[in-house]
């Protein structure tokens, strides 16, 4: 009872011995585990107000400093999880999300308790800097783990993202050099908010996960050839209003002149990734001095840079088919095995299909607003069946572009790649694989077809019957690998 009206506070973490054991346990258990337990301690030590705010931030740095190692190697394991075990990757995105968004609103209530102290806040002023820039990692992850799901970010983020930034402007630590972690490389405030600029004009809605991990490294590689300047200048690509609400967005007209307004553009940066593929290509590797965290093949490195350079250049990419603005339902079916359920008739009604809107229509594909389903099937690369309304064949497309606009709905890009698709039952060196005939088979001709990944082999036909004809196709070059499915060039040999 006398425990209850004390001021000492009895929370673990201030026994110096105890704390010292749980920031050794967090140091050295596996990564998942790890992190989940620093996000308790995140959670807990938040609802712990007997704290004092220096005693609160230098606690925080520790669980900080103990977690950082172990939630950057979740982000690099969490890609591969995305195609595999549905609860795992949502395991590993709930605690690799949930440990930067506490561990950031944990450093912005101690920046808000600075604020409101007064002298008595004097006690960490010469820790802002280290606080600021903490922060701004923080923020920096939290986005990049919304992005491998695509969204939704709330426009408060970008507001909260710049006050960080002009805070450590007020303090003249924005441009400082800091090692902010034990063995880091030294960096600046600006330079990590930069980062998160540029990371976010690299329209990460158009790559997979492991793009957009492989696509993080490369932005840190490429980042000197960034800056962030008050001038309107006739190469400026981007603006941000560092205090509002808004995103950075390129620039198509003058914004209304104010003094948080900052400019940058990666016309220096696009020629430097240029280079880069071309060293790649060379030398059939990433160059020793480009750490991407791990080993990657060109031809998954390459495709990253590419994107990276068009959406930095001065010009934005131009679509390819104009588009025409349409409204109307869309029935979509999900992975090849849905749509060949469906194409085939073992499938029938309104099982596994789900109703979208179309925005927009081309030739080379359409947009639409998607529904997201319990559970979220839809990612960059997924083989859909699209039926628009009123009509009775069915289109197969792959998604290309991903953005969460709410928790229950999404911005969908869609290439169109067969007007015309049949499902087909092939003998495959005496085992029956479901394939997707993409194209009309001709003698002597190409056709594309999709299939599961596994079943393709080089030299194994494929043999099926098809409106009273046998076919057989011979494989070719691989198009397109998807999480289930792969599409390749065939040479129909016959087909009578």
């Amino acid at each position: 009872m006398l425990g209850f009206f004390s001021s000492k506070t009895t929370h673990p973490l201030a026994d110096a011995r105890e704390a010292k054991r749980i920031f050794s346990e967090i140091t050295s258990n596996e990564p998942l585990s790890a992190v989940e337990d620093a996000g308790a301690w995140l959670e807990s030590l938040a609802a712990d107000e007997s704290f004092k705010l220096g005693q609160r931030l230098e606690l925080l740095f520790r669980l900080d400093e103990a977690a950082v190692a172990q939630v950057r190697r979740l982000g690099r394991e969490y890609p591969a999880l995305v195609s595999m075990s549905r609860s795992q990757e949502s395991r590993h995105w709930k605690a690799g999300h949930g440990y930067w968004q506490q561990l950031a609103t944990a450093y912005l209530d101690c920046m808000s308790r600075y604020s409101a102290a007064g002298k008595e806040g004097e006690v960490i002023r010469s820790q802002l800097p280290l606080l600021y820039g903490r922060l701004m990692i923080a923020l920096a992850a939290q986005f990049k783990w919304d992005q491998f799901r695509y969204g939704p970010v709330e426009r408060e983020y970008w507001k909260t993202l710049g006050s960080v930034y002009l805070a450590a402007v007020d303090v003249k630590a924005a441009q400082k050099p800091l090692q902010f972690y034990t063995g880091g490389e030294e960096t600046t405030i600006e330079a990590e908010y930069l980062k998160v600029l540029v990371f976010h004009a690299a329209s990460m809605d158009n790559l997979q996960p492991l793009g957009i991990e492989i696509a993080e490294r490369f932005i840190a590689y490429f980042l000197p050839f960034f800056s962030l300047i008050r001038e309107l200048r006739p190469e400026n690509v981007y603006w941000v209003d560092v205090a509002k609400p808004l995103p950075p967005t390129r620039l198509a007209k003058v914004p209304e002149i104010t003094p948080t307004l900052r400019f940058f553009n990666g016309t220096r940066a696009v020629a430097a990734v240029t280079k880069t593929i071309e060293q790649i290509r060379g030398e059939g590797r990433v160059p020793p001095g480009i750490n991407l965290g791990a080993q990657y093949k060109v031809d998954t490195v390459i495709p990253v840079l590419e994107h990276l350079a068009m959406c930095w250049a001065p010009k934005p990419p131009m679509r390819s088919d104009a588009r025409r603005r349409i409204n109307s339902p869309l029935r979509v079916v999900n992975g090849l095995a849905g749509v060949h359920n469906r194409l085939s008739g073992r499938s029938n009604g309104t099982d596994g299909v789900e109703s979208w809107v179309i925005d927009d229509v081309s030739l080379g594909g359409l947009g639409a607003q998607a529904t997201i389903s319990n559970p979220d099937w839809i990612r960059i690369g997924g083989l859909i069946a699209l039926q628009p309304d009123g009509g009775e064949n069915w289109l197969i497309g792959i998604v290309r572009r991903y953005v969460r606009t709410g928790q229950k709905q999404a911005s969908v890009g869609i290439q169109t790649l067969s007007k015309t698709p049949r499902a087909v039952v092939a003998d495959a060196g005496g085992l029956q694989t479901d394939a997707l005939l993409l194209d009309v088979p001709e003698v002597g001709e190409y056709a594309r077809m999709a299939l599961p990944a596994n079943a393709l082999e080089d030299k194994v036909a494929l043999l099926f019957s098809l409106d009273d004809k046998n076919a057989r196709l011979h494989p070719r070059e691989t198009l397109v690998t998807g999480p289930d499915f792969v599409i390749a060039n065939f040479f129909v040999q016959s087909f009578s």
